[in-house]
């Protein structure tokens, strides 16, 4: 006997948006807050001029933002939210380019006890 039945998913969002790159980040989570991203250039530790974005989701080690920056998988950021009590060094871990934006997943490079508090 066959049965039927829903399964519950993720609130709807906009196709192309930052909750598309979340879902291959099982543990992401919905937040909000506004981060200064910089991105660090290997060759000779010079930062690139900083964009401010929004962190849309994030896990214990993860946090996903659109960027106007054309990142890349590999590119090293440094990662600064409004009131400096969260200072620190990612990598990207994931990219989806959409026109005119990147979406990105990126990792902190160390391990950040309750940095989603401190946001």
């Amino acid at each position: 006997m066959a049965y039927s039945g829903a399964a519950t998913g993720r609130a709807a969002y906009p196709a192309n948006s930052v909750a598309e790159l979340a879902r291959f980040f099982p543990d992401a989570m919905p937040v909000r807050f506004p981060i200064q991203l910089t991105r660090i250039l290997e060759q000779n530790g010079v930062a690139e001029p900083s964009e401010s974005t929004i962190v849309e989701f994030a896990t214990s080690r993860e946090l996903l933002f659109a960027s106007k920056t054309p990142l890349e998988f590999g590119d090293q950021l440094r990662v600064r939210n409004s009131d400096g009590s969260l200072e620190e060094a990612a990598s990207v871990v994931a990219v989806q380019y959409q026109p005119g934006k990147t979406l990105v997943a990126a990792r902190f490079r160390r391990d950040v006890p309750n940095w989603i508090v401190k946001s």
